[in-house]
């Protein structure tokens, strides 16, 4: 609903429209068996925060905070949604890889200062397939934005793979993700890769003639220009072998 805080929730539960969203069959709350809370057809705060803090080692016999998360299940619900909607196995999927910016209003747990977003934000990794979400974890922002990727790629790619053992898998990602421990992965379990490589001086001088043209064909059409090169790099010192390439100027 957008609330920030649990005691935002004591107005929320007088909501019948809420309630009715939520499947209760009472949305007016007239039934409820405690006296106290008749009239409220959701729950409260109190109830919320129990949930919100359950501890680790909460089970039923424990008197507050019993209501306790499987995280593993809860990490591996969206794959498992994605798997089910598919009317038949596919050739081939595209994993794409993201990091963006959760702005921190406060002083929260893992709060850090980003300097390319300039602000005080987590920095959370999303997976998608299309149009589906297969991954959203939760990290602060003073990482590397492929931090955790290759655990949670490789979580992701076995569940498919159990499913469909014959779909070819191809990961793709922005500059952030270009890094040795993720190609390193890919390239042993056979996932094909596809980032971006962040511009360098080497790069420039490897691409001089194709942005030259592209920059030509600007200045003659005042259109988009793409001039395509196929070319081997490798870097000097983060990457211990080479990587086929492909420029678009």
């Amino acid at each position: 609903m957008g609330y920030e805080d649990l005691n935002d929730h004591d107005t929320l539960r007088y909501d019948p429209l809420l309630a009715v969203l939520v499947g209760k069959n009472d949305p007016t709350g007239r039934d409820r068996r405690c006296p106290r809370d008749r009239g409220k057809s959701l729950a409260g705060k109190s109830t919320l925060n129990r949930l919100e803090l359950t501890p680790a080692g909460a089970d039923a016999t424990s008197r507050y905070k019993k209501v306790v998360a499987r995280q593993r299940d809860l990490e591996g619900f969206f794959v498992e949604m994605y798997l089910a909607m598919q009317p038949k196995p596919p050739q081939e999927i595209v994993l794409d890889l993201d990091a963006t910016d959760d702005p921190i209003h406060g002083h929260q747990l893992g709060r850090f200062f980003h300097g390319y977003y300039d602000s005080y934000c987590y920095l959370p990794l999303y997976i998608f397939c299309g149009e589906y979400l297969l991954c959203a974890r939760l990290r602060p922002s003073n990482i590397d934005a492929a931090a955790g990727s290759v655990k949670q790629v490789a979580k992701i790619t076995e569940r498919i793979r159990r499913q469909w053992p014959a779909v070819r898998i191809i990961l793709r990602g922005d500059s952030g993700f270009c890094r040795e421990p993720l190609m390193r992965w890919c390239e042993e379990y056979g996932v094909d890769y596809v980032f971006v490589l962040a511009k360098n001086a080497r790069l420039q001088r490897i691409l001089g003639r194709e942005l030259h043209a592209a920059h030509d064909q600007f200045e003659a059409t005042s259109l988009p220009a793409r001039v395509f090169k196929d070319f081997t790099y490798q870097t000097r010192k983060s990457r211990n072998k080479s990587t086929g390439a492909r420029s678009i100027g």
